[in-house]
């Protein structure tokens, strides 16, 4: 065996396979071992790692076995999953955990449509992932090479950037320029093709374009026009009650602490939506999330940072008309857009809630503040009578189970450290309702595309961006079977999680608007699934599962499934059979369409 070859089952994440055969030796001796020649897979490995990639998500194809390549001799971890969908789901949630430039490689044709899903998932909830795809040779092109198809076009409507590298000498370059662009205003995917003979061809280092860290790229920090920022201050200072909702981007740009320094030295009730969920503990007395819309109703100021006016918030027309609406955005496309607004900000929202809280400091007299005191004290008082109207919910002992009583059991199972990711539909808005995230960046959706099936690779790529936390996924049994036999994935490469699944045998979010419509007759057609014991499959792959029927075995299930986890290093099942006749309020409503 070759020196190379040896190396390779010595990586992190690297595992014992088959011995290569005589021809992938023959190949790998051909390689050039002058460290002046580099071909383009090893370009884009050099590339990678100079923005800061550690890890790679992918599934194996011969049009970019190169980069694999490259990224072995880079010290860049492999992720291979099962289906790409996953990959790009994973590149997505690493992004969102470390705040780095996730990253998906895919082969041509199925490979990049598999990754679809995944890539239009991170375009909508802004998160920066490059995909790179393979392609056929150049030499071969509009020739019906296998597994060709016009990536480039086909990508370009959900990625910020998308083209394809025509030379060797420019792939450094060209992965340097896809992600400037991931960064450019609110993140975002970009896609980069490049055809194998490209990422074949070895060329002499010093053709190659390497841009050099840290020297092509523009901050990102801006707050935008100070004087922006003093009429803002002027507004807040004036304000006897008002809100603010902190959205996704406060948490992408890792202007957290900004945040929660803002509310708390001006005492402003904060609202959280997406992935601004968990920025304050619960018990924080700025903390609110059962009086939103109350909230609303009755500020006379409110404030928008990192949440666009989509059906999420009813197109910004939930929002008082007597407030004055400011919105807080770092993309200008999204200030304004299906409300009129009072201000309007672009710039990271971190930067500009330091200086706003600067700008407003030490303004607000003693009879406004005790105002704003009176205020906090209304919404606080708002809150428990919320919590005590569905506690009933919470506290449900009915059977089947309802799916309130998981939504309680799994937000009081929660450790400070647990990363939660949500993946369904009722399954998500009814578990907002009742759990906390102790901690930023410890809640994970699949944001405004609604994607089933994001649950696995984000929980993959949690636990593998935080070893040390607890990871748990609680999916609908709709979503678990669309991607569940990538957790072989999570187990394979050492990130066992907690997967619990809300089984009610069906696509209930959409069967609630069926059986309205059309009733019991019709409405039950395209949306009924088996009753599948899903903690056999956990089983299956070496790790515990179990079935739960009764709302008080939820807890002890929970314990168990944590112990597992911990002892046995494999993922873990909990599945929960709920009750299908129970839904979400906003389903009920059909919120989502109007």
């Amino acid at each position: 065996m070759s020196t190379q070859t040896a190396n390779v089952t010595q990586l992190p994440g690297a595992r014992q396979g088959a011995a290569p055969s005589s021809t992938a030796e023959d190949t790998l001796v051909r390689k050039s071992r002058d460290p002046n020649i580099v071909s383009g897979g090893h370009l884009v490995a050099r590339a990678l790692k100079n923005e800061g990639v550690d890890t790679i998500f992918t599934l194996c194809g011969g049009h970019i076995i190169d980069i694999y390549d490259g990224c072995i001799d880079e010290g860049i971890r492999i992720i291979d999953v099962r289906h790409e969908q996953v990959a790009a789901h994973a590149a997505d949630g690493y992004a969102r955990q470390t705040g780095k430039l996730g990253c998906v490689v895919t082969t041509a044709g199925p490979g990049c449509t598999n990754a679809v899903t995944g890539i239009a998932t991170a375009f909508r909830s802004e998160s920066p992932v490059l995909h790179i795809g393979g392609q056929g040779a150049l030499t071969q092109h509009m020739m019906g090479s296998l597994q060709d198809l016009p990536h480039v076009d086909l990508m370009r409507p959900i990625t910020k950037f998308s083209a394809g590298v025509r030379s060797t000498e420019r792939v450094a370059d060209m992965i340097a320029m896809a992600a400037r662009e991931c960064f450019a205003g609110a993140p975002g995917p970009a896609y980069l093709e490049i055809p194998r003979d490209v990422l074949d061809r070895e060329i002499d280092l010093p053709r190659a374009v390497i841009p050099e860290p840290g020297h092509y790229r523009a901050s990102t920090k801006s707050v935008g026009d100070p004087h922006d920022i003093e009429k803002l201050a002027d507004m807040v200072v004036a304000s006897e009650r008002p809100v603010i909702l902190l959205g996704t981007q406060v948490w992408t740009c890792r202007g957290h602490d900004a945040a929660i320094e803002f509310v708390r030295a001006l005492d402003i009730p904060a609202y959280f939506n997406g992935s601004g969920r968990g920025l304050l503990p619960p018990g924080d007395p700025h903390h609110f999330d059962r009086t939103r819309r109350y909230g609303f109703d009755k500020a006379d100021l409110i404030i928008i940072v990192g949440t666009p006016f989509d059906f999420r918030m009813g197109y910004g027309k939930r929002l008082s008309r007597e407030a004055k609406i400011v919105q807080i955005d770092m993309d200008y496309r999204t200030v304004g857009k299906n409300r009129d607004i009072e201000l309007g900000l672009v710039g990271d929202p971190g930067a500009i809630l330091t200086a706003l809280r600067d700008a407003a400091s030490g303004r607000i007299d003693r009879g406004a503040h005790a105002k704003r005191r009176e205020w906090m004290a209304e919404l606080t008082r708002a809150e428990v009578a919320a919590t005590e109207k569905l506690m009933p919910l919470f506290k449900s002992d009915q059977s089947p189970i309802h799916p309130y009583r998981v939504a309680w059991e799994l937000n009081e199972f929660l450790n400070d450290d647990t990363i939660y990711i949500g993946d369904g539909g009722d399954v998500v808005t009814i578990s907002a309702q009742a759990v906390r995230p102790r901690r930023p960046g410890q809640w994970m959706d699949p944001g405004a595309l609604g994607s089933l099936g994001v649950g696995t690779g984000f929980a993959l790529a949690a636990k593998l961006a935080h070893p040390e936390k607890e990871v748990l996924c609680y999916y609908g049994d709709g979503s678990f079977g669309m991607t569940g036999f990538d957790m072989e994935t999570a187990n394979r490469f050492g990130a066992p999680y907690i997967a619990v699944i809300g089984n009610n045998s069906a696509m209930n979010q959409i069967r609630y608007g069926q059986l309205a419509k059309y009733g019991e007759q019709r409405g039950n057609v395209g949306n009924l699934l088996g009753d599948v014991p899903f903690g056999t499959f956990a089983a299956m792959l070496g790790g515990h599962g179990e079935e739960v029927r009764e709302a008080s075995e939820i807890a002890p299930a929970l314990r168990r499934a944590r112990e597992a986890v911990k002892r046995d290093g494999r993922s873990a099942v909990v599945n929960i059979w709920v009750d299908p006749r129970e839904y979400a309020p906003g389903t009920k409503a059909q919120t989502m369409y109007k």
